[in-house]
């Protein structure tokens, strides 16, 4: 079929690879003189190579107009990499080709890259997939949370709309518990296409009693997405440790060299001795 084509896109980013089961499934159509209710259903679909693409299990089928209304759905596709995704149930229009999924939908793929939330639904002309439920998403040491989320898989780009929070584990292999830790109003834009991710409104970054706070910060990434280049603070930036301050309008981290640059009036303000003494250097 030609959404199998489409349902083989190979994506390594948890937050899009599960646009292939829905591809898939929309890509299913019943025959008319099929039984209101299938107990037990299994549904299999195959590449242009003859190799299998995609699978479907659950406990029952039930007709309901144009809409097919699935139960304790299972479902695989099979590429470079194996995406699993389960929910309690399903819904499948079988003339717009939308699919909606509710309650504990969980998207796996091989590496261990994990997204859970209530309800997930695909848009077919918009190439959209979405959700305002909460959302959870772990890859290998990092944790993200947030309320409502949109994906357009063929531009490799997703959204997470609002209360986002970051948790990553900086020493994942020491068993250290070192966690940097970012929060933002949101929304939060992770754009692959250029390789970074863009967190927005009162942003705040802690870790280990330092704090950074900016109107939005940028995370430029390795072209394998797993390491941070960069990092930029942009707006009313705040660095804090203990009672020393530091003020810019933009702070660059360079995680290469581990330096920070402050550009934009920036402005120091240390304590020195005695009580309440301070130095302040700046422009």
């Amino acid at each position: 079929m030609g959404r199998d084509n489409k349902g083989n896109m190979r994506r390594k980013k948890v937050v899009i690879f599960f646009i292939a089961v829905f591809l898939a499934l929309a890509g299913l159509s019943f025959s008319a003189d099929v039984e209101q209710k299938i107990e037990g259903f299994t549904l299999n679909g195959y590449g242009d190579n003859g190799q299998k693409a995609w699978d479907v299990k659950g406990d029952t089928a039930n007709m309901e107009g144009s809409q097919v209304i699935l139960t304790n759905v299972n479902a695989n596709t099979y590429g470079e990499q194996k995406v699993n995704i389960t929910a309690d149930k399903g819904k499948l229009n079988q003339v717009k080709g939308d699919m909606i999924l509710e309650n504990d939908v969980v998207i796996t793929n091989e590496t261990g890259e994990r997204l859970m939330t209530d309800s997930l639904h695909w848009n077919k002309d918009r190439d959209l997939v979405s959700t305002e439920d909460n959302v959870i998403i772990t890859n290998e040491g990092v944790t993200v949370t947030g309320t409502g989320m949109n994906a357009h898989p063929g531009l490799k780009n997703a959204q997470i709309n609002k209360n986002v929070t970051v948790m990553v584990d900086t020493e994942p292999d020491q068993n250290s518990d070192k966690f940097v830790t970012i929060t933002c109003d949101g929304p939060v834009e992770i754009d692959q296409a250029i390789l970074k991710a863009t967190f927005k409104d009162n942003v705040v970054a802690s870790q280990e009693g330092r704090i950074l706070k900016a109107d939005k910060m940028e995370v430029h990434f390795s072209q394998s997405m797993k390491d941070i280049i960069r990092i930029e603070c942009i707006g009313h930036v705040l660095i804090e440790q203990g009672e020393n301050k530091t003020y810019a309008d933009k702070a660059t981290y360079d995680a290469v060299t581990k330096k920070v640059t402050l550009s934009g009036r920036p402005k120091l303000i240390f304590m020195t001795e005695g009580e309440n003494a301070f130095t302040a250097l700046g422009n």
